[in-house]
């Protein structure tokens, strides 16, 4: 419990920085009620108010199953208010059943994606222009740790490690990786070129007239990530992806892209690549949003969780789909969906033509 406590102050404290008066939107399951229970006092404690939406097993499953027509158009009353009127948005992860949506209507599921189109601009231009302040984190769970293949006790421990709170003073650990960050992000700043080397990848792009992001733990925890919007036609080369990927409940693996003037022309995969043509048929997701390096070198292993897989020290990932506003970009989609490569061997990255970091470390 106390170390719950800790989560739930460094969330409030550090990654939303919640004052008094604010208001304070709260997503998760029922699993994580022990942390949405300390978070919900913290808030309360700083003089926020507070608003709780606990999703319960097979909600959404059930939901797709069963809704019809207008049933599927119909956005959530209360999303759309907290997305419009919350200073402060936190998703807690905490799933009961990574597969539990995997056969389930895709006409349903995109009919359903394709409503909440509007209520994911609000959210994007909202953080863009800074009116939200928001976090995703991780709750432990059993589907998270089989996923992970741990018990639930090392997933804790693994979860608990790489947001640094077994640290005396987790948010000053986190201030100091902000501090390591900036250097990179100052670095890359004035670059237009950036190019991704190693086994099975040579890909390029430019950053011209777009803006690096210090990833520092306040948006995501744990994070751990420099990243951007690539300018979207500039995209070119070939990527393969070292680890596998879950997204909308399927499991992809072997993924390989072709990318020509921004756009994946074609594909590999050794798992997933029927889903993989829907995905790509989706608006927006045959381009790239994103672009980042991961720097947490707590993660040191893959877990099949997106949330602490891109921050991997010593790996670098693209995002097909909805790119962040705040780094420039210009792609939209209700796909955003962040892929995997391990620099760790042979791995390189040039900015500008300059080797700037080597085998998963950075040599700036």
């Amino acid at each position: 419990m106390m170390m719950l406590k800790k989560y739930a102050h460094l969330l409030v404290d550090y990654c939303l920085d919640l004052h008094p008066g604010e208001l304070l939107y709260v997503r998760s399951t029922t699993l994580a009620e022990p942390l949405v229970r300390e978070v919900y006092r913290a808030a309360l404690q700083k003089g926020a108010h507070v608003e709780v939406e606990l999703s319960f097993r097979e909600k959404e499953r059930i939901f797709l199953e069963s809704a019809e027509g207008a049933q599927l158009d119909r956005v959530s009353t209360l999303s759309q208010t907290m997305m419009e009127q919350a200073d402060a948005y936190l998703f807690i992860r905490a799933p009961f059943n990574l597969f539990e949506n995997a056969d389930v209507s895709a006409e349903n599921a995109k009919r359903q994606r394709l409503a909440q189109e509007p209520l994911d601009k609000i959210y994007f231009e909202r953080i863009a222009e800074g009116s939200l302040k928001r976090c995703l984190c991780q709750y432990p769970t059993a589907a998270a740790a089989q996923q992970a293949k741990m018990s639930l006790e090392q997933y804790e421990q693994f979860v608990y490690d790489a947001c640094k709170l077994y640290e005396a003073d987790p948010k000053g650990a986190w201030l100091d990786l902000r501090a390591e960050q900036q250097r990179i992000v100052d670095f890359l700043r004035d670059k237009e070129e950036i190019r991704y080397i190693t086994t099975g990848t040579d890909i390029r792009f430019s950053t011209k007239g777009r803006t690096w992001i210090n990833s520092d733990g306040r948006s995501n925890m744990p994070s751990g990530e420099v990243f951007t919007a690539p300018v979207e036609e500039s995209v070119n080369g070939v990527i393969s992806f070292s680890y596998p990927s879950v997204y909308m409940g399927h499991e992809f693996e072997g993924l390989r892209l072709w990318v020509k003037d921004g756009i994946v022309e074609r594909f590999e995969a050794s798992r997933g690549a029927e889903k993989m043509k829907e995905i790509l048929a989706i608006p927006g997701a045959n381009k790239f949003g994103e672009a980042a390096i991961g720097t947490n070198y707590a993660i040191r292993r893959y877990t099949g969780n997106i949330l602490f897989d891109e921050k991997i020290g010593g790996t670098i990932h693209l995002a097909l789909g909805q790119s962040y506003l705040q780094a420039g970009g210009r792609n939209t989609s209700s796909v955003h969906w962040d892929l995997i490569t391990d620099m760790r061997k042979e791995g390189k990255i040039y900015a500008d033509g300059v080797l700037m970091y080597e085998n998963g470390n950075f040599l700036i």
